[in-house]
């Protein structure tokens, strides 16, 4: 007895069940067949091919980025990330880190660069303008490595890789990978140019390991699709080439500052402090009057004064923008944010320098919280009669 031949619907076949196709449009994640493999890489090597009008959208967006921090609007950074490219080369490096081609991953990392070069500029250019000075927070939030913005990037770079490779539109996740490379590149310029601390090398240190998460977290949903090198070596070639790139970058431009600041040196300016001595005050307890009764001898008893305590000095909160960063070395992270007009504590310690500037050391009423501020974004209030 003969078996009938069997045929294969493809997945996307009309006539297969409706719970079948879901499942096959929903498997973002799921492996490839070897002709899928091939019409993807092909696909994929085309949409990452640079081109102008990917240089020409990172300009336009780096632009924006840098009048968006002069002007301190976060609306602008978002609306900057909505104009810029398809970050399709970033899913380049991560094919080629994912396939251990080398081709791949220089090709698409230096138009990354480039395009990465321009935004840097722009913020450049908008650090030089006449109202880039102090008190933009916007910038500074940028500046900062956290783990959520870690995170995004990997969430990112994972679905803007998978959906690219999988011919869908990839814009959604595309944008938030714009957001977390581009501007931190352009605050970096813009830090270098103002001369605000805390914003160059930070922004750089911040796109340098976001790119490398990014690329990590897109080779592994590569990894999944069934891209792999064809040797082991593959594997150590794209490890290696990203963990030398990053400490490279970070050793050469001395960017281990945005980890943690050092202390400055101290102006030698004497601060005003209360002293106060305790003194002791000697009473004569009065004798009676002799009586036939036998009295005790008088004796003198010492009383200790009171010594007053310091009076805390309360300066005002006064800056350009909405508030100022309480970091926790001077020039250093900043630990909390606070707003115009609140009043903080000024500790008695000497000014120290930092970053061409001085800072003062304070602490937040009512909370056990202390940190650095710099000296000009500080007021003393005004008595009142």
């Amino acid at each position: 007895m003969t078996l009938p031949p069997t045929q294969t619907q493809p997945e996307d076949d009309p006539q297969l069940p409706a719970a079948r196709r879901r499942h096959a449009r929903r498997s973002l994640f799921g492996p490839l067949g070897v002709d899928e493999r091939s019409q993807a890489l092909e696909a994929l090597a085309r949409k990452t091919t640079p081109t102008f009008d990917f240089f020409l959208y990172s300009l336009l967006a780096g632009l924006l980025i840098g009048l968006g921090v002069v002007l301190d609007s976060p609306y602008l950074l978002v609306l900057a990330a909505l104009l810029a490219p398809l970050m399709a080369p970033a899913a380049g490096v991560a094919l080629g880190a994912a396939l251990g081609s080398s081709k791949h991953f220089v090709r698409n990392l230096s138009a990354l660069l480039i395009a990465g070069s321009f935004v840097f500029l722009a913020g450049l250019l908008a650090g030089w303008l006449p109202a880039a000075g102090n008190g933009h927070n916007v910038a500074g939030l940028h500046a900062l490595l956290s783990w959520p913005g870690v995170l995004s990037m990997a969430l990112a770079g994972a679905f803007t890789t998978a959906l690219l490779i999988r011919q869908q539109p990839a814009q959604a996740p595309s944008l938030l990978l714009s957001y977390g490379l581009y501007i931190p590149l352009a605050v970096a310029g813009f830090g270098l140019s103002s001369g605000q601390p805390g914003l160059w090398p930070h922004g750089l240190v911040v796109f340098a390991i976001h790119l490398a998460v990014a690329t990590l977290s897109g080779a592994i949903a590569l990894a999944a699709a069934g891209f792999r090198p064809p040797a082991w070596y593959g594997y150590s070639f794209s490890a290696a080439l990203l963990l030398v790139g990053v400490l490279a970058f970070i050793g050469f431009t001395g960017a281990g500052a945005a980890f943690g600041a050092r202390i400055g040196l101290p102006t030698l300016t004497p601060s005003a402090t209360l002293t106060a001595s305790a003194t002791l005050t000697a009473s004569v307890t009065p004798t009676p009057r002799p009586s036939l009764t036998p009295s005790r001898t008088p004796t003198r008893t010492a009383t200790l004064t009171p010594s007053p305590s310091p009076t805390p000095v309360l300066v005002i909160i006064k800056a350009e923008g909405s508030g100022v960063f309480i970091r926790e070395e001077p020039a250093g992270l900043a630990i909390t944010t606070i707003l115009n007009g609140q009043a903080v504590e000024l500790l008695p310690e000497a000014p120290r320098e930092a970053g061409g500037q001085l800072w003062l050391h304070v602490r937040l009423p009512g909370r056990e919280l202390s940190g650095w501020i710099l000296q000009n974004l500080l007021a003393t209030p005004t008595p009142r009669p």
